[in-house]
């Protein structure tokens, strides 16, 4: 890991945000109903922090290895402009990503916290990933947050990003002021 200064640095850098679901924006655990229906909990603080990451600029995508309507409807929800689900090679819609927003790989962060999420953490400029991530996972990160994924980890990283870009105090004046 780097130091923070290094990091501030790295995040600055951001203009596009790409989060894996599971273990990240949940908590990792798959809840099934007794017809079989698959729930998932996500954090209405990382929503929020997604929504002004936002508004201050910087694009947002998932990419999760899991087919999931939930998923689907959480990413609608709160505006994600890239969604690619099903399949565990994720570095084909990495690179089809930068392809479309015409970005460099440095100009991406991305969180994640499994050793299926390593081909993009090693390539994008400020890797990120979860407390309870995998110790390979770890070992490649410039960052881990404080806050567990599925429980503040996500609005952590984008209060990060938007210290670092100098847009925190902006889009935290409508609700503070």
């Amino acid at each position: 890991m780097n130091s923070v200064a290094d990091n501030l640095a790295r995040a600055a850098k951001v203009k596009l945000m790409i989060f894996d679901v599971d273990g990240v924006l949940t908590d990792g655990s798959l809840h099934f109903g007794p017809d079989g229906e698959m729930m998932k909990t996500f954090n209405v603080y990382d929503g929020l922090g997604i929504k002004l990451l936002q508004e201050s600029g910087v694009q947002t995508a998932i990419i999760s290895a899991r087919r999931s309507a939930i998923t689907a409807r959480r990413a609608e929800d709160l505006g994600f402009t890239h969604v690619h689900q099903g399949g565990h090679d994720k570095l084909t819609p990495f690179r089809e990503l930068l392809e479309l927003t015409g970005l460099s790989a440095d100009q991406c962060g991305y969180i994640g916290d499994d050793v299926i999420d390593a081909p993009i953490l090693r390539r994008v400029g400020f890797a990120v990933s979860v407390p309870g991530g995998r110790p390979e996972v770890h070992a490649i990160a410039h960052h881990v947050t404080q806050a567990g994924g599925g429980r503040g980890a996500v609005r952590e990283i984008c209060e990060f990003l938007l210290r670092a870009q100098g847009n925190y105090e902006r889009v935290m004046a409508p609700f503070l002021d």
